[in-house]
């Protein structure tokens, strides 16, 4: 468990007195108060005042009761309850409900960046955290008891933070003013928002230097405890978020304004910025791949179960005995491993790159794993509350196992691909691995238990009428999602309680992630066989090696072209990193949240033919009838909708902070 991130805490908030003009400090004792000269004397004192800004860090899935974080067109909520959550306010163009509502990570109620409760922090931190690093950099002088090493993983964690908090900032908003300094805070603020591209480039340079300082590998490095360090920033991270700030300066809304949407200017990407951040991200990739850092792509290796249900292993997250600690799933959640961190461990490699704070055991489940599931006869208990998968983003999504897309966009509508080989007869076979993983369906034995009762639960039924096909409690879509959370969380297998120790986690960014960025940024620089100086994967390598991970087929030829290819990248991060918080910010980036299909959310219907047997038999290969899709939601959204806006508070604190266009 990496509860390390907490060793420092209490010597790093005696220092908060010089880190804040809050006048919630000046409250405190005389004697409490720690001079500068003791606060930043040695790394573990200093490391103590860098350790808060790890703490600030939200937990993107336990950010509150019920939380949020999917607003692309990829989930909708249930209809009562869920009709209040961002998401669902998303939809109606109610983007204000960020700050309104506290069901997600970007905003908190009661804001306390020293608390531990997971409910006291959101990315409303960012001008504390940065406030901090600037201290901390202006008084790296007085760092007087530490080896250079040590000096150095400061020194960088302090630019990372100061650029992450910047950028954590900037996706949502756009450009912002730029904080390189500490600010008097008796002084006016006369600091004006500055374009993106300008605030990349300050990013990009602070995310280099931390690169440049930080270990790769801080156990290899003898920085801090050895085996503690997993969750810290290295070399890798900080390489990989100054390719990633890069690329959403290159992406077509950061390049010519979110006032020219769609269309051909989806398209439309900055070349020169496009391979910068394909050499940041290279670096990253080649310091991954050479076993430099503790990070590794996971396996995804399932037991092929062979008992008379004949279910695949892939189903119920059955890992197989020849997987590594680093097991796709895992990357999720575990479960029977006394509540351990997901993502994998220092020692043995891991995927997660960067991630809030460990929280407690049992401190994410509850009760975030409660809301993917059936309501109807409290099959999954408590808060009424389901996210879904939409059909059309499953058929987007998740292609065939040849690696073709089972469905295209063409002249704005998601049409079955003819030469995919998918089957409208037979949905569910031969799809991409990942489907299987993720995914709930049609048959889908859900309850692995024998209960006594609601016994008909036991294999979904998700086709058009079927007994958990409702609104309100059960499935809207014809599907449920299992990827973050296992079907086993209910209150017949009992996933959930406290005896199978399900921790769960939302990385912020893993090495899959880094893959699909940098095939993105190669893409945009060159196409589908441009390759980076820093690495030897070219663009179209980097995908292929992440369906090789899953078994899945290579893009095929007639992909690897013009849009086309820009096309299968952009799918093949839609399938990866589905549900994890990115979508809203793809779709922004590449100016498609005004265009049709991206607006529409549908739900999928079918029905059963004949009397197939999923006791006995696999339901990828059950026949259905009548395979169509109806729309549930069509959002309407305008030039405005590309950037969220800012509180009024903050607009109004000074003349030059303005408003986003159309707020």
């Amino acid at each position: 468990m990496n509860k390390s991130i907490f060793k420092y805490i209490a010597i790093g908030t005696m220092g908060v007195a010089t880190a804040t003009s809050c006048t919630d400090y000046l409250d405190k004792e005389p004697e409490s108060d720690v001079s500068k000269e003791t606060a930043f004397l040695n790394f573990n004192n200093f490391q103590g005042f860098v350790e808060e800004i790890y703490n600030c860090i939200p937990t993107k899935e336990s950010n509150m009761w019920c939380t949020t974080f999917n607003w692309g067109e990829d989930e909708i909520m249930n209809t009562g309850l869920g009709d209040s959550h961002v998401t669902a306010q998303f939809d109606l163009g109610n983007y204000r409900n960020w700050y309104q509502n506290n069901q997600s990570y970007l905003h908190a109620d009661n804001p306390d960046p020293t608390s531990k409760d997971k409910y006291a922090h959101s990315i409303e931190h960012a001008w504390y955290c940065i406030r901090k690093a600037n201290i901390g950099l202006n008084n790296m002088d007085l760092l007087l008891d530490a080896t250079k090493n040590e000096r150095n993983a400061i020194e960088g964690q302090l630019y990372f933070f100061r650029a992450w908090w910047h950028e954590e900032q900037m996706i949502w908003m756009g450009g912002i003013p730029y904080i390189d300094q500490e600010l008097d805070p008796n002084e006016s603020y006369t600091l004006p928002r500055l374009s993106f591209a300008e605030c990349a480039d300050k990013a990009y340079d602070d995310f280099k230097k931390a690169a440049d300082l930080l270990p790769a590998n801080w156990d290899a490095a003898n920085i801090g405890e050895k085996g503690m360090n997993g969750a810290r920033i290295s070399k890798a991270t900080a390489l990989a978020y100054a390719g990633k700030v890069m690329l959403w300066a290159a992406s077509p809304l950061n390049n010519i304004g979110q006032g020219e949407t769609g269309g051909k200017n989806t398209y439309n990407y900055n070349t020169e910025r496009a391979k910068k951040a394909a050499e940041a991200l290279g670096q990253a990739i080649t310091l991954i791949e050479q076993g430099s850092t503790p990070f590794v792509l996971g396996d995804f290796a399932y037991e092929e179960v062979t008992d008379w249900e004949k279910e695949r292993g892939i189903y119920d997250h059955k890992v197989a005995k020849t997987a590594s600690a680093t097991n796709f799933t895992n990357i999720f959640y575990t479960t029977g491993k006394n509540w351990a961190q997901p993502g994998g461990t220092a020692s043995s490699g891991f995927e997660t790159m960067l991630q809030n704070p460990y929280i407690g055991n049992n401190g994410s489940n509850w009760n975030f794993a409660k809301l993917w599931g059936t309501k109807i006869s409290s099959i999954v208990e408590h808060d009424a509350v389901i996210h879904q998968p939409t059909a059309n983003y499953v058929n987007y999504a998740y292609g065939m196992a040849n690696g073709e897309p089972a469905y295209i966009v063409k002249n704005g509508e998601l049409v079955i691909n003819e030469a995919s080989g998918f089957d409208p007869s037979h949905p569910f076979k031969d799809r991409d691995p990942r489907f299987y993983h993720d995914i709930v369906f049609d048959g889908f034995r859900y309850i692995n238990g024998d209960p006594d009762k609601d016994k008909k639960f036991q294999y979904c039924e998700m086709f058009t009428g079927g007994n958990i096909r409702d609104n309100a409690n059960g499935s809207r879509t014809g599907y449920y999602c299992q990827k973050l959370v296992p079907h086993q969380a209910n209150k017949y297998d009992g996933a959930y309680n406290w005896g199978d120790a399900l921790q769960c986690n939302l990385p912020y960014m893993r090495v899959a992630d880094v893959y699909l960025l940098y095939a993105e940024a190669c893409a945009a620089a060159g196409g589908a066989t441009y390759k980076a100086s820093s690495c030897a994967l070219s663009s179209v390598d980097a995908i292929n090696k992440l369906r090789d991970r899953v078994g899945a087929g290579h893009v095929a030829d007639a992909y690897l072209s013009g849009n086309a290819y820009m096309d299968e990248v952009r799918r093949e991060r839609a399938c990866e990193l589905a549900f994890e918080g990115h979508r809203w910010n793809d779709l922004q980036r590449w100016l498609l949240l005004t265009e049709k299909p991206y607006t529409i959310k549908t739900s999928q219907e079918f029905t059963r033919v004949g009397n197939y047997d999923f006791v006995k038999n696999d339901p990828a290969e059950a026949e259905v009838t009548g395979w169509s899709e109806k729309v549930i939601v069509e959002r309407n959204y305008t030039a405005k909708h590309y950037l969220l806006p800012f509180k009024n508070s903050d607009v109004t604190i000074y003349d030059t902070f303005l408003q986003n266009p159309g707020w």
